[in-house]
């Protein structure tokens, strides 16, 4: 019975994965295929988007029109269930309310966790981002190179299915033949985009998405998936001839009944519980790992949440998945007279380095797109065009003033209308009524376009997590305090995003639907609003310098491994998502190939 519940569920496993995530599903579904009993702990309930999705229904069916709430903050539609910044029960305290050292945490309580709701923008790190201390001075350089993680990036994109082309751009790396589907065409304002940017020396390239524009190569992936595992290459060939390609036709953030787009619970767990290797349990609150005699993970404590209950669960080998800060927490905690300070922590260096994606944003109106004949908008919900960071040359030989980079998510065309599609008109109209109103909303409708920058922090002693020594939660487990500073470079590299995203606009003949700003104190983000939050557990070569070595198994404790976000040295421009995915894939066959040789 592949949900289980604390009666049901095995005496020991071979592995328990805490999350359900794309690094807990990853993780789960690489060990599982290749034969391993695997427990998988979700603090959040069963989520089935199959029968949960809200697939074709339009704004006006909603409560509200569909807008945000407290406890639905992207929108009465999207995927997320039990979650968000806020979570009823769940505090976390920040140590500064002030806007730059005010960090935001965002928490999904669901199977699948993020991966339900996430934009599926996939992108690769490149050289540069793995070695960024030998490049120009600042941070820390991973103890592994591209070229360790190319073979899973490969093999994750030809798993979930990735949009996108291979444009030999610096420090954007190619996919293997094979690996990348085709990307969708561009939208009539992504053309005006793209011909308009390039004048400006602006390269504008098709986005990487994990959205499927056609259905997957199920003859030839399974082999290059799996290759000598026969069982394994027929479950997966079976589960993409289930998926379907996407159908264009709702917001990928509300999840996928058709399972066009990657989600953990349509993708990584469908197989992996076909395999009947995988073991779930829901409403699993894990919030401490225990040790045996010898210093050696047994297993973990976690509560029933719907009992309250404490239960234990017993495996060889204990995965982290949680995502990097509530993993990190669960670490904290697990303290003991030989790890008084939170396992895995000797370095104490656990929590430290906490890292999000600098981003900043500015909207436009360009009247070359007002008063268009009806189009057929059907697109991949937003970014099917982007802007790798193309200033790496000028950057590394001092012209810029600030150090690493970002890309640029653009956004335009005619899309569904929403309960705000005319909300600020009367900054162009003055106010109009009636008729004229109606009139107004067809001439600019589809005449907008929104520029999101997504650039790299450098890690800095002012970030990190700690526990709070007073605040619990419902359930009695001590929670996280966040303390956040950005640098220079971070402020510096929002102002620069805010002055490009207004030359853009210029040159598309139009002008911005806000004020610029160039300060880049308040043109940033506040931290962790990307939802790109990493580190806090970074691997490295040197055990006083790090919590994990290069395959995600931490110093002290042989059997216990981290596969989320946490152990991330660098925050690269590129979105974490795929980068997490690759790891854990990499951390799974290590563990596999160290049971193998029964030295775990």
């Amino acid at each position: 019975m592949p949900f289980v519940t604390a009666k049901s569920q095995r005496s020991e496993y071979d592995v328990i994965v805490i999350g359900s995530g794309a690094a807990g599903g990853q993780a789960a579904y690489t060990l599982a295929l290749e034969g391993a009993r695997v427990l998988m702990l979700e603090a959040g309930r069963n989520y089935a988007p199959q029968t949960e999705t809200p697939m074709f229904q339009t704004p006006e069916l909603a409560p509200l029109g569909a807008v945000g709430t407290p406890d639905k903050p992207f929108g009465f539609y999207d995927a997320t269930i039990d979650g968000g910044w806020e979570v009823p029960g769940e505090p976390y305290v920040r140590a500064s309310e002030e806007p730059g050292g005010r960090f935001e945490w965002w928490r999904p309580r669901m199977l699948g966790g993020r991966t339900n709701h996430w934009g599926r923008i996939s992108l690769r790190n490149g050289p540069y981002d793995f070695k960024p201390r030998t490049r120009d001075g600042l941070g820390f350089d991973w103890p592994i190179v591209y070229e360790d993680l190319r073979p899973y990036y490969d093999k994750v994109e030809l798993l979930i299915g990735v949009f996108g082309s291979n444009e030999g751009l610096e420090n954007t790396p190619n996919s293997s033949p094979g690996c990348l589907l085709p990307p969708p065409p561009p939208l009539l304002s992504d053309l005006l985009f793209r011909q308009r940017a390039r004048r400006l020396g602006i390269p504008v390239i098709p986005g990487h998405k994990a959205v499927l524009t056609q259905p997957l190569d199920y003859r030839n992936n399974p082999a290059r998936l799996h290759p000598g595992n026969l069982q394994a290459q027929k479950l997966i060939a079976e589960d993409m001839r289930a998926r379907a390609a996407c159908a264009w036709a709702t917001p990928c953030a509300r999840g996928c009944s058709l399972r066009a787009n990657y989600q953990s619970t349509t993708v990584h767990l469908p197989p992996a519980l076909k395999s009947g290797n995988l073991d779930i349990a829901t409403d699993a609150m894990v919030y401490e790992v225990t040790l045996d005699g010898r210093g050696r993970a047994s297993g973990v404590s976690y509560v029933d949440k719907k009992s309250g209950a404490h239960r234990r669960a017993a495996a060889r080998v204990v995965v982290l998945a949680a995502g990097a800060c509530e993993s990190v927490r669960i670490l904290l905690n697990s303290k003991s007279a030989r790890f008084p300070q939170g396992l895995a922590n000797t370095s104490g260096l656990l929590g430290r380095y906490l890292m999000d994606t600098v981003g900043s944003s500015l909207r436009g109106q360009i009247p070359l797109l007002e008063s268009l004949p009806p189009l057929n908008e059907d697109a991949a919900d937003g970014d099917q065009t982007y802007v790798p960071w193309w200033l790496y040359r000028e950057q590394h030989a001092g012209k810029l003033s600030f150090a690493r980079g970002y890309h640029i998510e653009y956004g335009g065309g005619r899309r569904m209308p929403g309960y705000g599609t005319a909300s600020g008109l009367e900054r162009l109209t003055q106010g109009s009524y009636g008729l004229k109103f109606k009139q107004d909303m067809r001439r600019y409708y589809g005449s907008f376009v929104s520029f999101d920058g997504r650039g790299e922090m450098i890690p800095n002693d002012q970030s990190y997590c700690e526990i709070d020594t007073q605040v619990k939660d419902k359930w009695g487990i001590p929670v996280l305090r966040f303390h956040w500073g950005w640098s220079a470079h971070e402020r510096g590299q929002a102002a620069h995003m805010q002055r490009t995203f207004a030359a853009i606009i210029d040159a598309m003949g139009g002008h911005p639907f806000e004020p610029v700003e160039t300060d880049g104190a308040k043109a940033i983000s506040p931290g962790g609003l990307m939802i790109h939050e990493v580190g806090g557990a970074m691997m490295g070569s040197d055990p006083a310098k790090s919590v994990t070595n290069s395959w995600s198994q931490t110093w002290e404790v042989p059997n216990l491994f981290i596969a989320d976000g946490a152990v991330f040295v660098s925050n690269a421009d590129k979105n974490p998502t795929l980068t997490i995915m690759a790891l854990a894939w990499r951390t799974a066959d290590h563990i596999l190939e160290r049971m193998r040789r029964k030295e775990l």
